[in-house]
């Protein structure tokens, strides 16, 4: 049996904007599953909203989503989750980093560090927040 772990975003409308970006600067396969399609509706307005939505690449980098229904509360909050990428590229990492960092707000920006030999932290246009780096070899 495997194990993995999934980061799973909620939204109040933008988790298709948000996969669909997502997918552009990681690449793999985008499926979205809305509230239509799984016969929920409650509120005609959510119809085409996302129920359950993922990306997810061979090389096994996945994000989930979907829209909190009108009916539940949902607070986006501030700097409740991040959401970790980390590769041992700094081509890759440098590449995924110029890519969601557009329309971002950079909080750290991708440089070396004292742990790793590239780190940075930004804020994408959907209140995300990411913390991208390379990992380091650690010897010990």
């Amino acid at each position: 049996m495997t194990v993995t772990t999934t980061t799973h975003l909620n939204f109040r409308g933008d988790a298709r904007a948000a996969l669909e970006f997502y997918r552009s600067v990681f690449g793999g396969d985008l499926a979205i599953f809305t509230y239509a399609d799984a016969q929920r509706v409650e509120d005609p307005a959510e119809s085409d909203r996302v129920l359950w939505g993922q990306v997810r690449t061979e090389d096994g980098f996945s994000v989930m989503a979907y829209d909190v229904p009108g009916r539940l509360p949902w607070d986006r909050g501030e700097n409740s989750f991040f959401v970790s990428v980390r590769g041992t590229s700094t081509d890759e990492i440098t590449d995924h980093w110029k890519r969601l960092a557009e329309g971002a707000t950079v909080v750290e920006e991708l440089a070396p560090s004292p742990w790793a030999p590239l780190y940075g932290m930004l804020r994408d246009r959907f209140g995300v927040v990411w913390v991208l780096d390379v990992v380091a070899e650690y010897t010990g």
